[in-house]
């Protein structure tokens, strides 16, 4: 069992029952999935550079990673429908709690001038949203083996209602929100 999802059963739910106060240990809420973006619209034309994004992407999450395309033409953007516009991967169960682990006391601390992440990203139906400037974060990637420095999103879909107890349920996770 990920170390996570382990922490996640013995600590946080007690803890969201008391504050809470849930009657039923089903109405508290969890992680449901974690989807990891990467935007790669400077890579249309370049498949090599759309191949070692994605190799990237892979790497980061431990599974494969699906190429997104353009639903619509875009003419300013020099988009057609159809081109390949992005990566993403969506991480669930253990993959998802391992993902977690690793992002929250790993990659994120490596960032430079960290103060934590933002309070102010949850979406008002318990989902939370971030970015990353770059992959180099992340343990798993060779510095020098990386063509170009690339960003990505992150997502965590809870099955909170608020953004009050999906900010609480991911604090207590270990996510590292800021003072301010």
């Amino acid at each position: 069992m990920p170390r996570l999802k382990d922490k996640y059963k013995s600590e946080v739910i007690p803890a969201l029952m008391e504050k809470f106060q849930y009657k039923n240990i089903m109405e508290v809420p969890k992680l449901e999935k974690v989807v990891i973006n990467m935007g790669l619209g400077d890579c249309k034309d370049n498949s090599k550079a759309l191949e070692a994004a994605v190799i990237d992407l892979q790497t980061i999450a431990g599974q494969k990673a699906m190429i997104t395309k353009a639903k619509k033409s875009v003419a300013n953007f020099k988009v057609r429908e159809g081109m390949n516009i992005g990566a993403k991967v969506t991480l669930r169960s253990d993959k998802m709690y391992e993902f977690s682990d690793k992002l929250f006391n790993v990659a994120l601390p490596r960032v430079r001038d960290f103060r934590g992440l933002s309070n102010k990203s949850f979406d008002g139906r318990g989902n939370y949203a971030f970015g990353i400037k770059e992959q180099l974060i992340f343990p798993e990637i060779d510095y020098d083996k990386v063509e170009q420095v690339r960003g990505m999103d992150i997502i965590f879909v809870t099955t909170a209602k608020t953004d009050e107890e999906a900010h609480e349920l991911l604090s207590l996770l270990g996510l590292p929100f800021s003072k301010a």
